[in-house]
């Protein structure tokens, strides 16, 4: 029987220890792992056979919390990493090489706009933005060196919410992957490939980990691209990072379907070695035991800010894509299941100077560079997270100078909005 959401973010990807019997999950803090014998050695390095051979690949602890975010995704594998960005930038590079291009929307989160506008055009590798509100822009931008389109389910910080089958029909007719950053929705909310999508990335450092208590990232491969068209050169040519293998072609069948999930994870990941620790593994699987719990929660309390916010005469704007008015709230309900997120924005009369001495009256919430606590954060973006952008990059990804963005946790709304509430009174 196939198992509902909830059930599987306590119990899938665990087979429990037959020696210890152990119901929790254990944490294997074991560098390496031992080879039954050289022939077993042998077939791990050439994947004739999956198994342990060194934590920067793999590990018992952190294979659970792959399995499990492939189960909550839909997907056929993950690999977890130790960042989020670490997630994105490993992402690119398994598909990317000098010389290409990806299409991205300009709707992006502040350090991830600053690796696509100014890290990766270091390395030959260039991206062009497009309105993600207006999806014929980015099909504008796609040429013969694209190699993915990159978009996030609900951006950062702006929460435009992507239409994302229309992205991926456009991806899939050039021939094209479509990269989702999933964060902000969580698998929960929504299940980014069973739309279309072909890369899933969550940090796992915001609602999943859900308590502000460690680091990583996860990236899901859906195991339907094909990678055989030649543009793909990392696929298509024999590669010097692993035995000269083809990626596209050299494979034996059972894993053909992962050959993306399988490269990130020998070649960036081994080579580079941004791996996640098992001790942060084990506590982003607590996480995941109460996501379904604490998104419901989260969106309850996010939408009654949001709503709140919107009556209020100190308040210039608000975006939530949970009310009615929102620009997103059509494509809110499309995609978004059990909620519409813990995030709200919005402006305060004043702007700037405002904003910035709401943040400083906030009582209950944390003043944080983060999102996807338990507790509720704030942040003023454009002096802080998105402050590395120019005016005009600012402007570009709708990331106003007086905006707010609220994390909303999951307290009671009573003791949140009375902190609102006292702050605003304030200004």
């Amino acid at each position: 029987m196939k198992q509902k959401f909830e059930t599987l973010a306590v119990h899938s990807g665990q087979t429990v220890n037959q020696n210890t019997m152990a119901r929790g999950i254990e944490i294997c803090r074991s560098t390496a792992f031992l080879f039954k014998s050289h022939e077993h050695a042998k077939n791990l390095f050439g994947l004739k056979e999956l198994g342990n051979i060194y934590s920067r690949l793999t590990n018992p602890t952190n294979a659970v919390l792959e399995e499990r975010i492939t189960a909550l995704e839909g997907g056929a594998a993950s690999v977890v990493v130790a960042s989020g960005t670490s997630a994105i930038h490993y992402t690119v590079i398994n598909i990317a090489e000098m010389g290409d291009e990806i299409v991205a929307s300009d709707r992006l989160y502040g350090g991830t706009y600053t690796m696509f506008s100014a890290i990766l055009p270091q390395f030959g590798i260039t991206t062009k933005f497009a309105d993600i509100n207006n999806p014929e822009t980015f099909e504008k931008q796609i040429t013969e060196k694209t190699r993915m389109i990159y978009i996030e389910s609900i951006g950062n910080p702006t929460l435009d919410v992507a239409d994302i089958k229309l992205f991926a029909d456009m991806a899939h007719k050039h021939n094209l992957p479509l990269v989702v950053d999933a964060t902000f929705s969580t698998p929960y909310l929504m299940r980014a490939i069973e739309h279309g999508a072909d890369i899933v990335i969550n940090s796992l450092t915001k609602w999943i980990g859900g308590h502000g208590s460690a680091i990583g990232g996860v990236v899901t491969d859906a195991g339907k691209f094909d990678f055989s068209d030649k543009k793909f050169a990392l696929y298509n040519k024999p590669d010097a990072n692993y035995h000269g293998m083809k990626w596209a072609t050299d494979l034996p069948e059972p894993l053909a379907p992962i050959k993306f999930a399988l490269r990130l994870r020998t070649v960036p990941l081994r080579n580079l070695g941004a791996c996640l620790s098992a001790d942060n593994s084990w506590i982003f699987i607590q996480g995941l035991e109460s996501l379904s719990l604490r998104m419901e929660r989260h969106s309850e309390n996010a939408l009654k800010v949001a709503k709140y916010l919107e009556s209020h005469d100190k308040v210039e704007w608000v975006r939530y894509p949970g009310l009615e008015k929102d620009p997103s709230n059509t494509l809110a309900k499309k995609y978004l299941n059990n909620g519409f997120g813990g995030m709200v924005v919005f402006g305060i009369k004043g702007g700037l100077v405002a904003g910035g001495k709401f943040i400083e009256l906030l009582k209950l919430f944390s003043h944080v560079a983060n999102v996807g606590d338990a507790k509720s954060l704030a942040i003023h973006p454009a002096s802080t997270s998105h402050s590395q952008m120019t005016e005009e990059q600012l402007i570009s990804s709708g990331v106003k100078t007086d905006l707010v963005r609220l994390s909303i946790g999951i307290e009671h709304i009573d003791d949140i909005l009375n902190d609102i509430k006292e702050a605003l009174d304030q200004i």
